[in-house]
């Protein structure tokens, strides 16, 4: 009797070990928008925020991330793809800039600075190939979604920069084939581009993924259809989804609470568990993961997700009560200003007016850098700078143009920064870059101690640079 009891016990212990291990899922969530050398994206940030509350509500545990530098989506990368070693369910979602080079396609962080086909292959950006498979490789079920189809500035200066014709820059990004167990979702078709939404809110790819893929008792290749159809609809034709699947089971993110409703994952490795969890509870921890927030755009991703939402009426009240915050601030900010400054248009030829010297262009910089609006000062007025301009005036409710007027500079004079600028000489500049100079070989040394303390990181890494860099020499 004791040995049946004993035997008992170990097979109830079996079953318990088989379930916790039939419902582990992971998911990759990342949105880069504040791009330094183009111009920003408003939503992708937003479009992350969403789609990881709504895979936190049906059981992923995620790992999340939001205008990421290289290095900080490599350590995201790193810790995903320790999360999701022989997950049942790994999922990889990705808003952001984009890029496709020979047939490849790569994601872009933040600080990419893109001029050349080998900027891109050195590490600049990520090879989205290379990650999948470092990553998502031995997860049973493998879900790809990429929101990274806008049209990509970073492509004209490669082709601008390209010695020979031989440089192949696609529009939008290539086309892609799923491995088994894998589905892979686009936000529109190989080659084209994707819209990024109305400011503020979610852009209609991650929208109707939001509304559809944890749908209760919807498998997820009916979802993407539905997906398709609902970006089909609301873009008035302009934009339709692409994928390919290789999924070799049924798969429901988000299952009706029903006994038989259990994800199968692929054939023979049985049921994965999924959350119960009904829509209105996915809607409600939405809901108070945005309730508190200061900033409108996302209290509008939840009306943009919900927009017959239970908390719809509290949404647009909290919204309206921002709005006239912020306008007030506005008003406070640019009192004593020429209202003229807020009709009078700018251009490249109104700022050429002023004669703004490079002594003067690195003070508007400066300036703009105390008033927390981020931009190197190099006394040049870049891509970089005029998307700040932009964002000045558009905080401050001049005509956006991101290029200023002698009503604008005289403005932007006339505030008060938290550093005061000081005049500086090329000498000056050049101080700070001669000792940068100097302390690099100190800085390269020391690199190895750093990354040699996570042996798992180091082959991640290495994996990937060594296959890009092998995709080279083949090439």
């Amino acid at each position: 009797m004791r040995y049946l009891t004993i035997v008992l016990s170990l097979i109830c212990m079996a079953f318990s070990v088989h379930s916790a291990k039939a419902d582990r899922r992971v998911a990759f969530v990342v949105g880069n928008g504040t791009y330094k050398n183009v111009q920003p994206l408003p939503n992708p940030a937003i479009d992350a925020k969403s789609m990881a509350s709504v895979l936190r509500n049906v059981g992923f545990e995620v790992v999340e991330g939001t205008n990421l530098t290289r290095d900080k989506m490599t350590e995201r990368l790193l810790e995903f793809g320790k999360k999701a070693q022989g997950a049942d369910v790994a999922l990889f979602f990705y808003a952001g800039h984009g890029i496709a080079i020979s047939g490849t396609n790569y994601l872009l962080p933040v600080d990419a600075d893109i001029k050349s086909e080998m900027d891109v292959k050195l590490g600049s950006a990520i090879n989205i190939d290379l990650t999948l498979e470092q990553t998502m490789g031995d997860a049973k079920v493998k879900l790809v979604f990429l929101d990274a189809c806008r049209d990509n500035p970073f492509a004209a200066k490669i082709k601008s920069n390209a010695a020979t014709r031989s440089v192949n820059v696609q529009t939008g990004l290539a086309e892609m084939k799923s491995g088994e167990g894998t589905l892979i979702a686009f936000a529109t078709g190989p080659g084209q581009t994707a819209l990024d939404g109305k400011e503020g809110t979610n852009s209609p790819f991650t929208r109707a993924l939001i509304a559809n893929i944890t749908t209760p008792g919807v498998e997820i290749q009916q979802a993407m259809t539905k997906v398709r159809a609902q970006v089909n609809e609301e873009t008035n034709k302009g934009q339709l989804p692409w994928g390919h699947t290789n999924l070799i089971g049924t798969v429901y993110l988000n299952p009706a609470a029903a006994p038989a409703a259990a994800v199968a994952g692929p054939a023979g490795s049985g049921p994965v568990v999924a959350s119960a969890s009904q829509g209105s509870e996915v809607e409600v921890e939405f809901w108070r993961s945005v309730r508190e927030s200061n900033k409108p755009e996302e209290l509008n991703a939840y009306l943009a997700t919900y927009p017959n939402g239970q908390f719809r009426s509290l949404a647009q009240a909290r919204i309206a009560s921002l709005q006239d915050g912020a306008a007030a601030a506005t008003r406070n900010l640019t009192s004593g200003i020429d209202p003229k400054t807020f009709d009078a248009e700018a251009n490249q030829t109104t700022e050429d007016q002023i004669g703004l010297d490079k002594g003067q262009r690195r003070d508007v910089q400066r300036r703009l850098n105390g008033l927390g609006f981020d931009t190197k000062v190099t006394g040049t007025f870049n891509e970089a700078t005029r998307s700040v301009i932009t964002r000045w005036q558009a905080a401050r409710g001049y005509p956006k143009s991101g290029y200023l007027n002698r009503l604008q500079h005289k403005a932007l004079l006339t505030e008060i920064v938290a550093t005061a600028p000081t005049a500086s000489t090329e000498s000056e500049e050049k101080k700070p870059v001669r000792r940068a100079q100097q302390q690099q070989p100190q800085r390269q040394q020391q690199q190895p101690q750093r990354s040699g303390g996570d042996p798992a990181g180091a082959a991640f890494v290495g994996g990937v640079v060594g296959g890009m860099m092998g995709g080279m020499f083949r090439r």
